[in-house]
């Protein structure tokens, strides 16, 4: 008779508890931009520099024509074609070396990096409607506050005529909205987001917005602040949705609806009394 002897292995395996691994590691940050804040402060640095040049050289050569050559300089400074032209030239100019950091920095997709990311078309319509419902609140807004608003602001000068109206409209439809966003979006609010968070940095970022604007606007506490809140919107907007091209719709939006107003208000930009 054969014995049979108990096998001495188990049956089964028996489960081996699992133990989580806790990572004292930090999470990551939102945003992790290959640029830092030292390359946003170079950007507004090379942005002076290019405006005072770029200026500089058209009110020199204006000068020398014969159509502007008994003016002042002081005076052309004031000519509402010159000013834009030489602007729109700087902001270029400005542009091209954010590409050209961002270039430095990896040889990143300038696009990518900056988190344009095109929206889907139901997003980018609701874009467009919130720039212009948040023009109409603005209307309200400083109406209701009318009575701290300087009757005339800086930017009014500028207003001198038809011609000048319509150079101004679409500087500030097409041109400054895209720099602005680039600037502030694309680059500012990821640069601050990294070391300081989201939250501290959509602040920082609608605070250095509404600045930019104080020499427009007479340092006016009203229109700064709404300013402010134009930028939070902007920037809370690119924070959750990540995309600097929503933001842009809503500011080309914001400012399109305004010049309309102003357009119709001054029949057609051809009454254009600001005071």
């Amino acid at each position: 008779m054969k014995l049979q002897f108990p096998d001495s292995s188990p049956p089964f395996d028996p489960p081996v508890p699992q133990i989580e691994q806790f990572s004292s590691a930090p999470s990551p940050p939102d945003e992790n931009p290959p640029w830092n804040l030292w390359d946003v402060l170079g950007i507004v640095a090379f942005a002076v520099f290019a405006l005072f040049i770029i200026g500089s050289l058209t009110l020199g050569v204006a000068h020398s024509l014969p159509r502007f050559h008994k003016l002042k300089l002081a005076d052309l400074a004031q000519n509402t074609l010159l000013l834009i032209s030489a602007q729109t030239v700087a902001y270029l100019l400005v542009v091209g070396f954010m590409v050209q950091i961002v270039r430095f920095k990896g040889g990143h997709d300038f696009l990518t990096a900056v988190s344009w990311n095109g929206p889907p078309r139901d997003q980018a319509f609701k874009a467009l409607g919130g720039g212009a419902g948040m023009a109409l609140l603005s209307s309200i807004f400083t109406a209701i506050l009318s009575r701290w608003i300087p009757k005339s602001l800086p930017i009014d000068k500028f207003f001198s005529d038809t011609s000048s109206a319509y150079v101004i409209a679409i500087f500030g439809v097409i041109v400054a909205p895209f720099v602005e966003e680039l600037f502030f979006r694309g680059f500012l609010y990821p640069a601050l987001a990294r070391p300081i968070g989201r939250g501290a940095s959509v602040v920082l970022t609608a605070a250095a917005f509404a600045v930019v604007h104080q020499g427009q606007l007479a340092h006016a506490w009203v229109p700064l602040a709404w300013l402010f809140i134009v930028g939070m919107v902007l920037t809370v907007v690119r924070a959750r949705t990540k995309s600097v091209a929503t933001s842009l719709l809503i500011h080309v939006s914001y400012n399109a609806t305004l010049f309309t107003f102003l357009f119709i208000a001054s029949h057609g930009f051809r009454q254009l009394d600001m005071n």
